[in-house]
């Protein structure tokens, strides 16, 4: 049996310090960490850690945001880790799902978590609306996707994803996005 933790901030100028201390402190022989959107499907930390894992294994994470972007997409988790006998523990609820009643509730807070999320998105909406009709509104930077040419070019020329990231300033996980873009066109 090995205890598995799993950290992850949004974005590269958030600290992980917090999280791999507690869960340093929670036991965790193994840990898989990430600075990544929990919006981007590509996390490859996560992906790596659910193959990794087996069975009587557990899983910790601080929180159950840091894990999961949706409902959906925890409930999938989970079912991984159920399917090759791995508990999950989040500790800042004192959750296990080694236990019936871990699971319920799991279930129960993932749908709460989703739905505060939503919520949430709607006042932002309504926030850039109303700023928008203001004339206070000036959008978003330009993104990552606007160099998706110039990622296309230096993929053929045989870089590492890491070096294009360095090379065009934008985050791993969008010359990951990108080149997957790229490949289902």
């Amino acid at each position: 049996m090995a205890v598995i933790g799993y950290a992850r901030v949004s974005t590269s100028g958030q600290s992980l310090e917090v999280q791999l201390d507690q869960l340093q402190a929670a036991g965790c022989e193994r840990l898989y960490q990430e600075k990544i959107s929990g919006a981007d499907s590509a996390r490859p930390e996560l992906a790596i850690m659910l193959d990794y894992v087996r069975q009587n294994d557990v899983v910790v994470v601080c929180k159950l945001d840091r894990l999961a972007r949706s409902t959906k997409h925890l409930l999938e988790i989970v079912e991984v880790l159920e399917g090759k006998g791995v508990a999950l523990r989040i500790l800042n609820i004192n959750l296990d799902t080694g236990t019936p009643t871990g699971k319920m509730m799991l279930t129960m807070l993932a749908a709460i978590g989703q739905f505060e999320r939503e919520m949430m998105l709607e006042r932002q909406r309504d926030g850039i609306a109303k700023a928008k009709e203001e004339g206070k509104y000036k959008g978003r930077k330009a993104t990552a996707r606007a160099k998706s040419g110039e990622v296309a070019n230096l993929l053929v020329e045989g870089k590492t994803k890491e070096a294009i990231a360095a090379e065009l300033g934008i985050g791993i996980a969008s010359v990951y996005r990108i080149s997957k873009d790229l490949k289902a066109t």
